[in-house]
């Protein structure tokens, strides 16, 4: 069989690390293998471009930088927030995720960064944006 080729379907196993060894995600976790079509963009552009070429029972592990996977952090998605502008009764804690509407009415998701008695301030960037990430990936099928 050919190796694995932009607009395969793909099935794989992957374990998803950070450069201090905490593991953010894993196939494995899951009930069912990650399957994806390549180069439909349903992936990280990084994580797409290292299963091209493989074939089924491989292995590899890739590095993936920051720009190729979820961006670099942008300090303009970090706002400050009077608490008085947050919803009433919700119980803020620090690495809490929120949603907000933006003025043009898009709803986006941010993370409570930190708390002061007057204000909250939140971050609307992905939360591995910044990170370069490790995965360790098992091709297991081409469809």
């Amino acid at each position: 069989m050919a190796p694995a080729a932009n607009g395969d379907t793909v099935k794989i196993h992957y374990t998803g690390t950070l450069d201090d060894g905490y593991k953010f995600d894993s196939s494995y976790d899951h009930l069912e293998p990650l399957e994806f079509t390549i180069g439909r963009g349903e992936m990280i552009r990084g994580f797409e471009q290292a299963v091209v070429g493989m074939e089924p029972g491989e292995t590899k592990i890739v590095r993936i930088a920051s720009n190729q996977a979820y961006g670099r952090h942008n300090p303009e998605k970090v706002i400050q927030v009077s608490r008085s502008k947050m919803p009433e009764g919700l119980e803020q804690e620090i690495g809490m995720r929120v949603q907000g509407s933006m003025p043009d009415g898009q709803t986006v998701e941010f993370t409570i960064v930190s708390l002061t008695e007057s204000e909250v301030t939140l971050d609307g960037n992905h939360a591995l944006a910044g990170k370069d990430l490790t995965f360790d990936i098992e091709l297991l099928e081409i469809a």
